[in-house]
């Protein structure tokens, strides 16, 4: 006689981020798992439109140009915002060069760039507090319905929020604010 199945595991109630880097790891989320950890929820992630996909080449290029030498520049790829928050953000600038993180994820960060269409609302509201509560000294949102980009500064971490918001629009210049002399032109992040 066949021995009963196994109960499924419960799933937590709140996710963390080990937890989650361990589903990666056993092969149970893959590369073709589009998903994120957002303050504890697994979130899926919307598939890209070609305005996003446009953004978020014009804002690596902008990075790749103007950064370099100066910071590893990380293009959707994973990064750990917390003991509950594992997102992969659209653009992520770190301190030091790629090779610093063969052993693990970073977990700070000097900018990160969110590409905002159809996930306007959730980069402001979920992502903004996030970044701040993890002490992102800069987050920029490629704001793609209004041809602007959102420059947020200053976070507040035990408030969740950024003091300082300011839009930028094409014919300004970004600088950066952890990366002296750093400037990008916001048209260059604009498709």
């Amino acid at each position: 006689m066949a021995e009963p199945a196994l109960p499924d595991p419960v799933a937590p109630e709140r996710w963390t981020a080990e937890q989650y880097l361990r589903l990666v790891d056993d092969g149970v989320l893959g590369p073709d798992d589009k998903v994120e950890l957002l303050e504890g929820v697994i979130v899926s992630m919307a598939p890209q439109n070609t305005p996003h996909a446009v953004g978020v080449n014009l804002v690596a290029d902008a990075l790749y140009r103007n950064l370099t030498d100066r910071a590893a520049i990380r293009i959707q790829l994973t990064f750990i915002a917390g003991s509950h928050s594992v997102p992969e953000p659209d653009a992520a600038v770190v301190a030091g060069a790629a090779r610093d993180y063969l052993e693990s994820h970073p977990r700070t960060a000097l900018l990160v760039v969110e590409v905002a269409d159809s996930s306007l609302r959730q980069d402001r509201l979920t992502k903004a507090a996030m970044y701040a509560a993890a002490g992102i000294p800069e987050y920029w949102i490629v704001n793609l319905p209004n041809d602007c980009v959102e420059v947020r500064r200053d976070p507040a971490p035990t408030e969740r929020r950024y003091r300082s918001v300011t839009l930028m629009r094409r014919g300004d210049v970004i600088e950066l604010a952890a990366i002296p002399d750093a400037r990008i032109a916001a048209a260059d992040l604009l498709p």
